[in-house]
């Protein structure tokens, strides 16, 4: 008896030219769009070099995004950056974004309209999981890897075994897809979807916005997966309608699609999160972490830095002030989204409150410049990561949570519950 096949499991067949794939299946597939950035594409680049070709396999589907050390920070930044840029117009390369035109990679290419429905995209990046929200097969791949994409737009897979998330009920206020994802890797723990395909589906999607979802599939990786996945909806459609690049397929699971595990969860029933040090697994509510003394909030990333998530930390900060033993940086991920926060007042607001504004960048995400941490620090982020020494010295301390909690706490001066802050 043949079974169904998941989302994930139909895209790869498509692009493999099958019928049908089975989990654990080697399959070689077509791929839609290959991603690099300034620390992975390099490295790329020189294998790319190495083959000795004189053309890149389609110059419309290759985006180079230079944005973890973007406006440069040394002389290694820079040289790593001119690399990228010498490479994209040898080559022709028409989705390179840098500087004036720079955004974190994986709410760029969502808002530019470059990845979409039923796509397979691959990128040198871990968090390219992101654009499953879309309903996209998508997934972080080496820089090898990377490098025969960009020749040949074929990659090679494992087919991925699935687990599914029947989302119910509705969100509460001030909870998020944040919140959501943490409560999900606390609950599963940061191998519980090891190689695996996380599909989220259920009338409680109707709850989530489209930056919710990318949020959710965004850290798809931080539970071990291989990809984060969503049915295509309505929210879906809307969002694609008019940025869409080229034509896009969406793709249903079947009924009798297998799953390794099924969860049912209620939206209802979370509150916001915080994950403490050193693992995203190590989740707590924000009843059981309220509190906690901090140092410097990080508003922004690839996981919230959309327009959602300006939105709540602008809701909370206006009118209030930063606590004054805190440093609260806010990075909006795209130019487009710095213009929008522009036009609607909220960076104006964030500044009054105290905070610093920057452009879009990674830099502080990955300890890497503009906000790293000292010895015995404590930071509170809306990032994706909090392992030992993620944000700088390795005796620092990083607490994961969503922009709501991230800007209640920075006007408290300590994890605070967004609700007690607006009552105080």
């Amino acid at each position: 008896m043949r079974m169904g096949m998941t989302m994930t499991q139909k895209i790869l067949a498509k692009h493999a030219g099958l019928d049908k794939v089975v989990p654990g299946q080697l399959i070689k597939a077509k791929v839609d769009m290959v991603l690099g950035n300034d620390v992975t594409s390099p490295v790329a680049i020189k294998e790319f070099e190495k083959l000795g070709l004189d053309r890149v396999f389609d110059v419309n589907r290759i985006a180079l995004v230079p944005d973890h050390f973007t406006p440069n920070k040394d002389i290694k930044s820079a040289e790593q950056a001119n690399v990228i840029r010498k490479f994209a117009k040898k080559y022709g390369i028409v989705n390179y974004f840098e500087v004036g035109r720079m955004g974190i990679e994986h709410a760029l290419l969502p808002e530019q309209g470059l990845v979409g429905p039923g796509d397979v995209v691959i990128g040198a990046d871990s968090h390219t999981c992101t654009y499953g929200a879309l309903g996209a097969f998508s997934t972080g791949i080496g820089s090898t890897d990377m490098a025969a994409a960009m020749a040949t737009g074929e990659a090679w897979f494992k087919v991925p075994q699935a687990i599914k998330f029947d989302l119910k009920g509705k969100l509460n206020k001030w909870v998020s897809g944040k919140d959501v994802i943490l409560y999900i890797i606390g609950m599963i723990g940061v191998d519980g979807a090891l190689y695996m395909s996380m599909e989220y589906t259920g009338e409680g999607l109707k709850s989530l916005t489209m930056d919710d979802r990318f949020t959710i599939a965004n850290m798809a990786i931080e539970a071990g997966a291989k990809n984060g996945i969503f049915d295509v909806d309505e929210e879906t459609l809307n969002y694609v309608k008019g940025r869409a690049k080229r034509p896009y397929e969406v793709f249903k699971a079947d009924e009798d699609a297998e799953y390794e595990r099924i969860y049912e969860i209620d939206l209802s029933g979370i509150r916001p999160q915080v994950a403490f040090p050193h693992l995203p697994e190590n989740t707590k509510p924000i009843d059981e972490a309220r509190g906690v003394k901090i140092d410097q909030v990080v508003i922004g990333s690839c996981t919230n830095g959309r327009i959602k998530d300006m939105e709540e930390a602008y809701q909370i900060l206006k009118g209030r002030k930063v606590h004054p033993d805190v440093r609260l940086i806010i990075f909006p991920a795209t130019q487009e989204i710095y213009l929008e926060c522009l036009k609607r007042g909220y960076i104006e607001e964030f500044i009054k409150a105290g905070a610093a504004v920057s452009t879009p960048t990674c830099g502080p995400c990955l300890g890497g410049h503009m906000g790293i941490l000292a010895k015995g620090e404590r930071a509170l982020a809306t990032t994706n990561r909090n392992f030992v020494g993620r944000m700088g010295h390795p005796e620092s301390e990083v607490y994961l949570a969503s922009p709501a909690v991230a800007a209640a706490s920075a006007v408290a001066g300590y994890i605070e519950d967004p609700e007690v802050v607006l009552n105080d």
